[in-house]
This record gives C-alpha cells, structure tokens and sequence, in this order.
C-alpha cells in the first residue's frame, strides 16, 4: 500500500522542517510526503529546499493562499497513491505511526458481526468482509498553555451525533483527531473531499460516518500535537469561540440533524478551478498543468 503524508502550511517556516523530518522518518515502506505550501509570504520555500533532493518529497507551492481544506483537496487530487494522511506543520508523528496505520486498513479477515445492526450505517449484510476507511490514532496534545495530556477518548468520534454519551467521559478538547487518520483512497472518492469552511475535518469525519465508512481506532497515542499560538483552534479569527467556527459548526450540526432524521448523505465535491499551482518539485507531479481541474466526486443515489 502506497501512502502519502500530506502536510497543508501557511508561513510556519519555522516548523515545517521539524514536520517534514518527522513524516520522512517513518518506517513504512512505500509513502511520499506532499507538503501543499498554501501562498506563504515567509520563508517556506527556502526552509524546504534542503528536501528537495529525496525522491519522496514533492513540494506543491499554490499561486494564492485558499485555506487548510483545500489546500488539502489539492493534496487528494493530485498524483497516484492508495492511502492519504494528513499532518500539521506542527505534528510530530511516531516513527511506525503510518506503518501501523497501513496493517489497519490493509486487514484481510474483518467481517460485519451478527450481534451488530449493520444496516444503520453501512447497510452490509451480516458475516460480510468489511473493507477498513479510515484508521484512526490517539494522540499527545502539548498545549499552547504548555499543559500536556493523552487524547484517547473514543465517543469523541460520534460527538456530533450522539451529544448525550460525552457526559463525564474526559476534559473539553479530549478529542480524536480525524486529520491524521488515514484514509483510503476509494473512501474519499465515495464521499468527496474537505468542505470549505475551519469546521473541515468533524464534517468529512460525519459525513465518512453517514457513508458507513468503517472506522478503527489505533488505542495508541502515534502522534504529538503542538499547540501554538498561531494554530488555528488557537488564533483569533478562528478559534474555538470565534464567530466563524461558531457558523461552520452550526452548518456541520444541520447536517448531521438531517441524516438522523432520514436524509441522505451529502457528497462534497472538489471544485479546484479556482486553484493555481505555481510551481511543484518531486515525483511525477512535476508535469501537472499550472490549473487544477475541477475533481468531482462521484454522485450519489438519492
């Protein structure tokens, strides 16, 4: 299984390098690491050039800044590959984080169990072969307060769908992350990519669980998570308790209230037409054209 690691980033010079060294130490053995430089204006580009000789390095640098979710649809369209994860310019992963995650989805002999109602999701008929999606991972988060603690809290996952059972169950912010996940390839062109809002990843996490995507949760921390103060839960214009998280989580809550009430699963396609790319080095992405195509995932039935 081929996989990338995928790395979206917007003026971190000063961390990208200890990222990329993190995602290029891992011990799978066949992955890439992609890292979609969204616009900067610092000195990205220099902070990456001592990379550019390993053959599994590709460096995407876009015209324009576009956000997070689609700098990492940019990252989904381009190139060949089987299985997609994606890392912060803050993330520091485990050396076996991808290894580990790879032997999940690539399980031969996980069936849909009798005891479970597997039509409430997945519509899979008892005994059948489950085919994994995503896998999932705990994680450290080192806070930006400088508090550091393990995120292993499992309901965290069916939050938005099931409110009632996060009673008691760990501190606010004890989530698992769906960005570093791996997912397979054919997941993401069943249910499309990142929505363009800072509520990206809980609404494809949803609307993955809506799909009947079947998840598995690695029950080890395979990543270290570093706050800082520019990170985006933590900046002003889009942390937690600003306005415009507030109007994406509102959009992403209808959605799951929606399908619990019947509706059909959303499909969000890719629309990079309004993407640049001004240049790329590594692989074979260097004879991708200057203009992304409109990706489009595929329609769903009603």
């Amino acid at each position: 299984m081929h996989c990338r690691i995928a790395i979206p980033s917007f003026n971190r010079a000063h961390l990208i390098g200890r990222a990329v060294r993190s995602a290029l130490a891992q011990s799978h053995p066949s992955f890439e690491v992609m890292v979609v430089d969204d616009g900067s204006t610092d000195g990205t580009t220099a902070a990456l050039a001592e990379f550019h000789g390993d053959p599994r390095f590709i460096h995407v640098q876009l015209a324009h800044n576009v956000g997070a979710a689609m700098a990492k649809n940019v990252a989904i369209a381009l190139g060949n590959y089987d299985a997609i994860t994606f890392h912060d310019s803050d993330d520091i992963a485990e050396r076996d984080k991808l290894l580990r995650q790879a032997a999940i989805l690539g399980l031969p002999n996980v069936n849909a169990d009798p005891v479970l109602n597997w039509s409430m999701a997945a519509d899979q008929p008892p005994g059948q072969r489950l085919e994994i999606g995503v896998a999932l991972t705990q994680h450290w988060l080192l806070a930006a307060d400088g508090s550091r603690r393990c995120i292993t809290r499992a309901l965290s996952i069916v939050d938005d769908f099931f409110p009632q059972l996060q009673m008691a169950a760990g501190p606010l912010g004890d989530w698992i992350l769906i960005n570093p996940a791996l997912f397979r390839r054919s997941a993401l062109a069943r249910v499309g990519g990142f929505e363009n809002c800072v509520e990206e990843d809980r609404e494809l996490r949803n609307r993955l669980l809506m799909h009947g995507e079947v998840f598995w949760l690695i029950n080890d921390p395979l990543l270290t998570k570093v706050e800082c103060n520019d990170s985006l839960t933590v900046a002003a214009a889009t942390s937690y308790a600003s306005d415009r998280r507030a109007k994406d989580r509102a959009m992403v809550w209808e959605r799951a209230s929606a399908w619990r009430q019947g509706g059909a699963p959303l499909v969000v396609p890719m629309d990079l037409s309004g993407v640049t790319i001004a240049a790329i080095n590594g692989r074979d992405e260097m004879a991708v054209a200057a203009d992304l195509p409109v990706v489009a995932a595929p329609r769903m039935p009603a």
